[in-house]
């Protein structure tokens, strides 16, 4: 037993020193910052005179007021707790706000010293697109541009490092799986695939009392130690840093009982649950209220700010749409009522967030009484000849950007669908009405994919559960982009 308390102390004083490290070289990365900030001031002309000791530039940087916000900022945000298992871009990204933070503390600070930039008449500005700034604001503007980018390059370079040495072997947390089944398993090969991370497995436990004299002695290289009646004699003689539960469904109940004799253990404990992917191919996420743990494994990921920058993005790109393509859309509307009879625009139920029906707006682009019903075929009967053109450069579709000014969709989603055939798609495919955790699209991941028309349902509900998994505002704005080479022509269009 003392072996694996010493190993945890051990494990801690390392992790404080490198805590204490990487602190160091934030304080210098902001204080470079600040300086560099200082400098552009100067060298652009916007006073005041080059300082001629150190001191004088290290009172015109801030660097003593940004440096202790910005690392008090970090710390709040989590950046110097232990991030093994989280992605470069996560720390990248909480990185870029404590930059921000840091900011934007700097400047309710000064204004509360009485410091607060202003500009004075006659004193040297600069402007840019109308845009006018004096010397203090243009060194806060420099400061929010430089140091989020020199933070994050910093951060990665450590997480670069680090990768590498783990890769040698170095740095490494030693873990044991309790559960020799199928979840087991996956969570070694999923450590095993994300070496970067630096977590090794030593070895399984059983997930029954006794490991049967006739079962694997090993699994995926590692040998397996013991059952659960022999836990505390492995843990004593074979200290590990961490333990991952990975029970399955029919051994949950003895998950109690194995938490309360972890407890004499100072080893971190992660529990996997034994859920099947199927059930959850939106992003599963852990929260708390007054104390009790909640497993979220399937809600929609746009929601709260996310949700508000979305939709002021489909407002500011569906009215430049409308400026764009208005012209165009007018004549379009005099060709159809001059060429059929007929209304011009087209309505259909549709499906979009939460099972909600709207009326979808289209150019009409079918002969009146036409049956729509069944989806077009090559050469369609019931396609006039205009509407054929229409339907291959999808500019039929056009009015659409209405139902986004309206809120029924957005710009990038999930095509919707008609409510009698989600009826039938939501029983012979299995997630399929998963689509509707995000409101239906004028252009989507499955579309620029060439997933659109007589092509496989399967397909297209891979790439729509991808998207609405993987959904950032940069994501968005690449499928827009690509609409633009990929969304207006396609053989499947018909």
């Amino acid at each position: 037993m003392l072996g694996l308390v010493r190993r945890p102390q051990l494990l801690k004083q390392r992790h404080q020193t490198f805590v204490l490290l990487l602190a160091c070289c934030d304080a210098v990365v902001v204080a470079v910052a600040c300086f560099a900030a200082a400098w552009w001031r100067v060298h652009a002309g916007l006073g005041p005179t080059p300082p001629q000791a150190w001191t004088g530039w290290l009172v015109l940087s801030l660097a003593l007021f940004a440096v202790p916000m910005g690392l008090l900022a970090m710390r709040l945000l989590g950046l110097y707790k232990p991030m093994r298992d989280r992605r470069m871009l996560a720390e990248a990204k909480r990185a870029a706000q404590a930059a921000l933070v840091t900011v934007i503390a700097l400047i309710v600070v000064l204004w509360a010293v009485g410091a607060a930039p202003s500009t004075q008449a006659g004193s040297a500005t600069f402007a840019l697109h109308g845009l006018t700034l004096d010397g203090p604001r243009f060194q806060l503007a420099a400061l929010a541009l430089l140091l989020p980018a020199m933070l994050i390059v910093e951060r990665s370079a450590f997480r670069i490092v680090l990768r590498e040495l783990r890769k040698r072997g170095k740095n490494l947390r030693h873990v044991v799986v309790i559960g020799t089944g199928r979840l087991g398993r996956i969570a070694c090969r999923t450590l095993d695939r994300n070496g970067w991370t630096g977590i090794h497995v030593a070895y399984f436990i059983d997930h029954a009392e006794q490991r049967a004299s006739t079962s694997t002695p090993t699994i995926l290289g590692r040998s397996v130690k013991g059952g659960l009646a022999d836990l505390e004699l492995l843990l004593e003689h074979e200290p590990v840093d961490a333990v991952y539960l990975a029970l399955p469904n029919g051994r949950a109940a003895r998950m109690p009982d194995l938490l309360r004799r972890l407890e004499r253990f100072p080893v971190d404990v992660r529990i996997i649950p034994d859920v099947s992917p199927w059930h959850t191919p939106l992003a599963m996420s852990v929260s708390e209220l007054e104390g009790m743990p909640i497993l979220s494994v399937r809600e929609s990921p746009i929601n709260g700010p996310a949700a508000v920058v979305k939709r002021a993005v489909d407002i500011a790109g569906a009215l430049l749409g409308l400026a764009i393509f208005g012209v165009p859309m007018l004549a379009i509307a005099s060709v159809i009522k001059a060429t059929s009879p007929g209304p011009v625009v087209f309505r259909q139920r549709r499906v979009s967030l939460g099972g909600e029906e709207f009326q979808i707006l289209k150019f009409r682009t079918m002969r009146p009484r036409s049956s729509t019903s069944a989806w077009t075929q090559p050469n369609d009967p019931r396609v006039t000849p205009f509407g054929k053109w229409l339907r291959k450069t999808s500019l039929d579709e056009l009015p659409q950007l209405f139902n986004v000014l309206m809120g029924d969709m957005s710009l990038v989603g999930p095509r919707p669908e008609r409510p009698e055939l989600i009826d039938t798609f939501r029983e012979d495919w299995r997630g399929y009405i998963l689509r509707q955790h995000v409101k239906a699209g004028m252009t989507g991941w499955a579309q620029v994919n060439g997933h659109r028309g007589n092509t496989s349902l399967r397909k297209r509900l891979q790439h729509d559960l991808f998207y609405i998994k993987h959904w950032s505002l940069g994501f968005d704005l690449k499928i827009l982009w690509l609409t633009l080479f990929r969304g207006f022509f396609h053989r499947n269009a018909y």
